[in-house]
């Protein structure tokens, strides 16, 4: 896991819930002839969009500096596509993201319930090794 810190609160996030974004993005593409593209354009327009991410994530945290001819894009409009592209792709097939995002997060919160490290228990340990135990 990074060390890297938030560079806002999450508390200060907009409120804008999954199924009005799926909305939204469904009353876009409903204004073209061509609709959504099939699973297939869709998984490639994603793993696509997914590279572009990653380009600009190296450029930003890795040792491969942009080359000046290079367009300046950031993290936030790549993550932005694949999320369009992510969206479309639940709309094109009839997926509900927001139950999708629920099942994944019981699956996530009953398989992996003892998987990590729980901050408290963290710095229990922590505690324990210095000498100092929290008598609870």
């Amino acid at each position: 896991m990074s060390d890297h810190q938030h560079p806002f609160s999450l508390k200060d996030l907009r409120d804008k819930p999954l199924a009005e974004m799926q909305r939204e993005v469904d009353q876009y593409i409903s204004q073209f002839k061509e609709g959504y593209f099939s699973p297939l354009a869709m998984l490639a327009r994603l793993t696509e969009e997914a590279g572009e991410l990653a380009r600009e994530v190296n450029h930003f945290y890795g040792e491969k500096p942009k080359k000046s001819s290079e367009a300046d894009n950031s993290i936030e409009m790549e993550l932005g596509d694949v999320l369009f592209i992510l969206i479309c792709f639940a709309n094109s097939l009839g997926i509900d993201l927001t139950e999708a995002h629920d099942k994944v997060m019981d699956k996530f919160n009953t398989r992996d319930a003892n998987r990590w490290t729980r901050i408290d228990e963290a710095s229990n340990v922590e505690q324990a090794d210095n000498g100092k135990v929290d008598e609870k």
